[in-house]
């Protein structure tokens, strides 16, 4: 293997090179292969880069997770850098609607800005930070596989990791020209079957109780529990019933997600759409729950304020914040356990979860140097 050229000395075009890398393979949460094969690359780029990695097979359908070690091997609580090399985009996207592309200072393609650059530089900063022998604190670095549907196989690990970190830096894109993320809601999901009765649309019409009818009487009734002054707001995103169109529909299923600012209103809310009542004749069960806990910008707060005197005093930069958005991240969890949590440290650029999504070039160096000095001073 030839060895990689020091993280420090990347020129944008190595940079830009290395990230289409890993562009150019699709990874969808979906595509355990996709996903699988995404983990493989890195492992083996690690290596390049001096780091040992360990594979942690996936579960319930996902694919696997590494984790990275570096830094003094002490008993005293470490710093955990969190990415995930899945993707919102599906198998063929990269050859149909969002190919691998520079336009200018941007670097177009699936994942690029949520979050495969940020998880690319944050490597390039663990390897510095590793190389450079002055981290204080042990440094963990976990490449997770299913964040982009919930992070419901590995919650657990990023809490068990969590548990034993004194801060935890995330590597989800920056915002609004390079702000970090210091503050996010809670989400819910659930899922919502409606059972009616069927019957012959055209002959036994009376007889029938349409699933798809008390579904949208129990869609308008979710949908009028946004609030915006509260922060929190309620959203029907797919929908699916019946069987041909001459049969009046016994069945319907749609699915709910919520975001709240506090975990009270998650409680709350959560409580009312569990709750929800069907009609007479009709039978409606909901299942699933608060998916991630909010993220208060307090409990980080102190890692914002040494993040933003670095981003300062070293590189000349005013590093703004977003206090909340309403996007859950694999921080959520561990800000809810009271761990210091900075989010959105990776690259700048816009169109996540699109078909025009970019990260711009010049934010990558910046990042990566942030984030390497971070590593090296908490």
């Amino acid at each position: 293997m030839t060895p990689s050229p020091h993280p420090t000395d990347l020129s944008p075009e190595h940079a830009v090179a290395a990230i289409s890398r890993w562009l150019a393979v699709e990874s969808p949460t979906d595509s355990v292969e996709g996903v699988n094969r995404m983990m493989d690359l890195v492992a083996g780029e690690a290596a390049g880069l001096g780091l040992t990695a360990e594979r942690v097979p996936g579960r319930d359908g996902f694919g696997d997770n590494l984790i990275l070690r570096a830094g003094p091997r002490t008993g005293e609580p470490g710093i955990l850098v969190l990415s995930h090399l899945d993707t919102v985009h599906p198998i063929g996207t990269l050859a149909n609607d969002l190919p691998v592309r520079v336009e200018g200072d941007r670097l177009y393609g699936p994942g690029v800005y949520d979050m495969k650059g940020g998880a690319w530089l944050a490597l390039q900063a663990f390897a510095a930070a590793a190389r450079g022998g002055l981290a204080r604190r042990p440094l963990t670095f976990l490449f997770s596989s299913d964040e982009e549907t919930g992070s419901q196989s590995t919650r657990g690990l990023i809490e068990d990791l969590g548990r034993t970190s004194a801060a935890v830096l995330v590597t989800e894109p920056g915002r609004d020209g390079g702000k970090v993320v210091t503050g996010r809601k809670g989400v819910g999901r659930f899922d919502v079957h409606v059972e009616g009765r069927p019957s012959h649309a055209g002959t036994r019409h009376a007889d029938g109780r349409n699933a798809i009818r008390e579904a949208a009487r129990l869609i308008l009734e979710i949908e009028g529990l946004t609030d915006y002054a509260r922060g929190v707001t309620t959203t029907v995103g797919t929908i699916l019933g019946g069987t041909a169109e001459n049969v009046v529909p016994q069945h319907c299923r749609f699915a709910v997600d919520l975001r709240v600012v506090t975990a009270a209103d998650g409680e709350d809310y959560a409580g009312r759409i569990l709750g929800l009542r069907a009609s007479p004749d009709f039978r409606v069960t909901v299942t699933g729950g608060m998916n991630r806990p909010p993220y208060d910008a307090e409990a980080g707060a102190a890692l914002y304020a040494h993040a933003k005197a670095l981003a300062r005093d070293e590189l000349g930069l005013d590093l703004g914040a977003v206090p909340l958005t309403g996007g859950g991240s694999d921080g959520n969890f561990t800000a809810a356990l009271g761990i210091p949590t900075l989010d959105g440290l990776g690259i700048d650029g816009d169109g996540a979860h699109t078909l025009q999504e970019y990260g711009l070039i010049s934010s990558i160096a910046p990042r990566l140097r942030l984030m390497r000095r971070l590593l090296e001073t908490l």
